[in-house]
C-alpha cells in the first residue's frame, strides 16, 4: 500500500515536470543557449567579458530552474509532514505493548491516514502548476547578450 502511494506520488509530480519543462523551460534553455551563441560568436570581447555575457544568458533560466525546485520541495516538505502526523498519531495510540491484532489495526490506520496525505497533496498540484505557470510565463523569454 505504501509503495502504491509513492509510486502515484512520483507519476504525478514526473508528469507535472515534464509539462512545466515542454511548456516554459526548454524554450527558456533554447533561448540561453542561442543567447550564448551570440556572445561567442563576438570576436571583439575579451575572454572575460564573452564569460559574463554567457552567464547573463543563463539568468533567467537558472532562476526559473531554482524557483520550480523550490516549489516542488515545499510541497514533498508538506507530503512528508502530513505523514509523520499519521505516524505519530499511530504511536501515541498504540502504547508500549500491542497485540497483533492493534498493530494490524494501527497499520491500517497509519495507511488510510497516508493515503489521504497523498490525495490531498495530489489534489494542491493544479494550483501548484497555476502558480509555476504564472511566474515562469511572466520569466523573460530571450535574453539578449551584453556585447
Amino acid at each position: 500500500m505504501v509503495e502504491e502511494q509513492r509510486v502515484r506520488v512520483e507519476d504525478a509530480m514526473t508528469k507535472m515536470m515534464n509539462e512545466v519543462d515542454k511548456a516554459y523551460l526548454r524554450k527558456m534553455q533554447a533561448d540561453m543557449h542561442r543567447c550564448a551563441a551570440k556572445c561567442c560568436d563576438n570576436s571583439d570581447m575579451s575572454l572575460e567579458r564573452v564569460h559574463q555575457c554567457v552567464e547573463n544568458c543563463s539568468y533567467s533560466l537558472n532562476n526559473a530552474h531554482k524557483f520550480v525546485q523550490g516549489e516542488f520541495e515545499h510541497l514533498q516538505n508538506r507530503l512528508q509532514r502530513c505523514i509523520m502526523q499519521c505516524n505519530d498519531e499511530v504511536r501515541d495510540k498504540m502504547g508500549p505493548n500491542p497485540s497483533e491484532s492493534e498493530v494490524s489495526r494501527y497499520t491500517s490506520d497509519f495507511e488510510r491516514c497516508a493515503v489521504k496525505c497523498v490525495d490531498n497533496h495530489i489534489g494542491l498540484l493544479p494550483t501548484v502548476m497555476k502558480k509555476i505557470e504564472q511566474v515562469l510565463s511572466k520569466q523573460r523569454h530571450s535574453p539578449q547578450p551584453q556585447l
